[in-house]
């Protein structure tokens, strides 16, 4: 099994440990980036694929833990549920 095939395992247990950078990396396997975060305030984070869809996301802090809400949140948009 390849990384990217356990993280996609992972994710869709909907782990209450997945890090900020986990979900990065799922959303690129979705053909989302990161977009310039310069542009938005606070832990506000976006996310945008080729097609012009965007993902609006609180990054979390202090701790690096993403919490089950956001999951959920990504699941639906990107219809996974």
């Amino acid at each position: 099994m390849t990384k990217k095939d356990k993280l996609l395992n992972r994710v869709f247990k909907k782990p209450k440990d997945l890090t900020w950078n986990e979900l990065v990396v799922f959303l690129s396997i979705y053909g989302y980036e990161l977009q310039d975060s310069g542009k938005t305030s606070g832990s506000v984070r976006i996310f945008a694929n080729a097609q012009g869809h965007t993902l609006v996301i609180h990054k979390p802090h202090p701790e690096n833990t993403v919490l089950p809400y956001v999951i959920n949140k990504v699941m639906n948009k990107l219809n996974l549920k």
